[in-house]
């Protein structure tokens, strides 16, 4: 099964010290896809963040090498949907609002649970 990560489930690895990749073998996903506006938004985390952010976007860059990058335009969190839908994959994220969106669009959803696993709704 396919998943697209958003920019903030990136750096769960370095805020919550949870594994995503074997957090989402455990839950069934084998292929993860980026958007490339998320590697853009963690490239400019990482010269802009500071502290524990900046660490984590560092981290959160350099596991996007461990997913297929797909091109896109646009909003980040319009085409991370777009993205969902033609691929018919489901979605790492953490945001309050775009977890609204893709619900309201019967597009799966995988977020950080009690701060030390990942579960899809």
């Amino acid at each position: 099964m396919k998943v697209i990560i958003d920019t903030n489930a990136f750096m769960i690895p370095v805020q919550f010290g949870v594994d995503i990749f074997k957090e989402l073998n455990r839950l069934g996903f084998d292929e993860f896809l980026v958007p490339s506006g998320v590697v853009r938004e963690l490239k400019t985390l990482k010269q802009l963040a500071k502290g524990k952010d900046k660490l984590a976007a560092n981290t959160g860059f350099t596991l996007t090498q461990q997913c297929t990058q797909v091109i896109t335009e646009g909003p980040v969190d319009d085409a991370i949907i777009e993205l969902a839908i033609e691929e018919e994959a489901a979605v790492l994220t953490n945001d309050i609002e775009l977890k609204k969106r893709l619900c309201s669009k019967d597009i799966t959803v995988v977020y950080l649970r009690g701060k030390d696993h990942l579960e899809k709704m």
